[in-house]
């Protein structure tokens, strides 16, 4: 979800100049105001006010969506259950099929761009689930609500105008349009303003369409990565082992250092060599990463973790899609375990913790991977049972080991219970 500095609107909504037909908003009349003031805006670059209120006909707000500004789960997500959630084993196989399927198109993407066809599918794995998750919020009214209410709200408003000026060239339909609480939206989630400027049209119909055309998604993906200085043949990062006693002050991805100085501090790869990141230069700088502090993982990042990064400015995310693309290419995933005793669970775990809190009559609905309101209440009505000291709602492995072990005693001789979590 490419969300970039936008040049804020100077201007303040408040006195708005009499404009014709402004939009509905009775049900909210400070609302009505600040479209009407949008309206004027709008009409200073290029769309009319007919047309203004053509698209916007019939908006109301959203509140809901103003609790989310503060509450991204890239921030206040453990790494481990963000991890576990975006690289499960149901991802890979999805993205290698995905790999598979659109081999042709990612290769002419590929070789147009620069970037490689694991790290193109591993965005758009992480950002939709390959296609399947679009978000379901109408796109015009998250953005008209932050636009008009909350922080932020000039960046907002940019993107309002942005996404209105798609919809007035041609490139979208307003119809049924939805997308995350923050505006992003399509296969790989571009911001309206982050789609003006790079999406491309990859199927050569003389549209780009990111919702409908995963040609468009992924050719245009892969040139926002060329352009936020991917480079060719190199690598984002690498795990490594930091000695012991290692001064952790100086991890972060902004405090680069060449390979020599961190060879010279007595970092190395995990197998305890010299490093030696292939297709990269001896001189190359490197910054160290220490996500969950020095007893967990640490890695060496590069140039192209940094192109990663700022397609979301979040290091768990731009962890999620380094990581899922390197298993995409038949890595293993991160050798150095979390410092946990309870990690984080992926689909298919999470779908046996459902079933095993339906069995034990939890109306949660369905077993479908996904943790919501009802599942986190059902997890803290069994913590509390079980006399737990935390009782946080939390899917993790250890109320579902719990659980399966709960299940196995009581099964009946002959039947068998819900496989151990690995």
């Amino acid at each position: 979800m490419p969300i970039l500095t936008t040049l804020g609107l100077a201007a303040a909504l408040a006195s708005p100049p009499a404009l014709p037909a402004a939009p509905d908003a009775t049900v909210d009349p400070a609302f009505g105001r600040c479209l009407a003031g949008l309206q004027a805006t709008a009409a200073s670059q290029g769309i009319s006010a007919d047309r203004f209120n053509e698209i916007t006909a019939g908006l109301t707000p959203d509140p809901s969506v103003l609790g989310l500004l503060d509450a991204q789960p890239e921030f206040t997500t453990p790494i481990w259950d963000y991890l576990a959630a975006l690289v499960d084993r149901q991802r890979v196989a999805d993205g290698r099929a995905m790999l598979q399927q659109h081999r042709d198109l990612l290769d002419r993407v590929s070789a147009q761009y620069g970037v490689d066809p694991a790290t193109i599918v591993a965005v758009w794995g992480v950002e939709s689930d390959y296609g399947r998750v679009f978000g379901k919020r109408p796109l015009l009214q998250s953005l008209a609500t932050l636009s008009c209410a909350g922080r932020r709200q000039s960046f907002f408003r940019g993107e309002l105008l942005a996404l209105l000026k798609l919809i007035d060239r041609g490139d979208l339909q307003a119809q049924g349009l939805t997308g995350s609480w923050a505006g992003a939206f399509g296969h790989t989630q571009f911001m309206p303003s982050t789609y003006a400027r790079i999406a491309v049209d990859g199927d050569g119909d003389g549209r780009r369409d990111l919702v409908g055309s995963i040609p468009d998604a992924l050719a245009s993906t892969a040139n926002y990565l060329k352009r936020a200085g991917w480079r060719s043949g190199e690598p984002w990062g690498m795990e490594v082992r930091v000695p012991a006693g290692f001064n952790a002050s100086q991890a972060g991805r902004t405090q680069r250092r060449a390979l020599a100085d961190w060879r010279a501090q007595g970092v190395t790869a995990l197998d305890g060599s010299a490093l030696a990141p292939a297709n990269l230069p001896a001189d190359a700088r490197a910054a160290l990463l220490l996500p969950a502090g020095i007893k967990g993982p640490a890695l060496l990042v590069f140039r192209n973790y940094d192109a990663i990064y700022s397609y979301n400015a979040a290091e768990s995310y731009a962890l999620a899609i380094a990581t899922l693309a390197d298993q995409l290419r038949g890595g293993n995933g991160l050798a150095t375990a979390w410092p946990t005793d309870d990690p984080g669970l992926g689909r298919d775990e999470r779908r046996q913790l459902q079933t095993l809190l339906l069995a034990r009559g939890h109306d949660i609905g369905a077993a479908d991977g996904m943790i919501g309101t009802a599942t986190r209440r059902a997890i803290q009505t069994e913590q509390q049972r079980l006399g737990w000291s935390e009782v946080d709602g939390r899917a993790g492995q250890r109320i579902l080991r719990t659980l399966q072990e709960e299940a196995a005693a009581i099964a009946p001789a002959g039947q068998k219970a819900l496989p151990a979590a690995r």
